[in-house]
């Protein structure tokens, strides 16, 4: 048997740990080890713990789930994907969220499918980032312009294809649909995704979105 996909959940209301904690561990390749009441215990118990995926409440009193996960993400070698939980999809923080090191959110009233799929998508190392999720970020950059951009420069050490294929999940879109897009073959996008993250030095396909937007490589349509 493959080892469980060890979660830790992170939210200051009870029935909300109690709840998602008995939805995943119903799962038979996801386990719950631990929860935390708010932000600065969930930096704690991370480093205790040490979860494969942390569900991470957005909004908590003290240290929020946007400060505990830039903690949690910046750490040395740090290896856990934290998934922001929000209860409305237009939550004005969810940018930063991804900002600090979010590998996507999810939505608090999700069913325990989705719960379960989340999970299973953050733990495998990709971004859950939907063409909604894309499209907050859009507004938001937008709104906010690119405060601490990063250098543009960064951008030429990628090969044409990979600019392209960076543009692309900017937009976006899925590994497939980038190899339908561009006529190749999913495992050769999934290549140039992984040469992307290493060259530019970044976690997911989600700080790849917002990197693109932040250097100007991408930009929102109708601004």
């Amino acid at each position: 048997m493959t080892t469980p996909i060890r979660v830790m959940i992170a939210d200051d209301q009870m029935m909300v740990r109690q709840g998602f904690t008995v939805l995943l561990n119903a799962q038979p390749d996801i386990e719950v080890v631990g929860q935390a009441v708010d932000g600065a215990d969930a930096v704690a118990k991370v480093a205790e713990l040490d979860p494969d995926v942390v569900l991470m409440d957005i909004r908590m009193p003290g240290v929020s789930g946007i400060e505990a996960t830039a903690a949690i993400t910046r750490a040395p070698e740090a290896r856990v994907k934290v998934l922001v939980l929000t209860t409305f999809d237009l939550d004005e923080y969810v940018y930063e969220a991804l900002r600090a090191g979010a590998s996507g959110f999810l939505l608090k009233d999700a069913s325990a499918d989705q719960l379960a799929e989340a999970v299973r998508v953050i733990a495998a190392g990709e971004a859950l980032l939907s063409p909604n999720i894309t499209k907050r970020l859009i507004t938001e950059f937008s709104r906010l312009g690119a405060p601490r951009a990063p250098s543009r420069d960064r951008i030429g050490e990628l090969t044409e294809r990979e600019t392209e294929v960076l543009s692309l999940i900017a937009q976006g879109l899925s590994n497939a649909e980038i190899a339908e897009h561009l006529v190749v073959a999913e495992q050769t996008v999934k290549t140039h995704v992984s040469r992307i993250l290493v060259k530019l030095g970044l976690r997911d396909r989600t700080q790849a979105a917002v990197f693109a937007y932040e250097t100007g490589l991408v930009r929102p349509t109708g601004y």
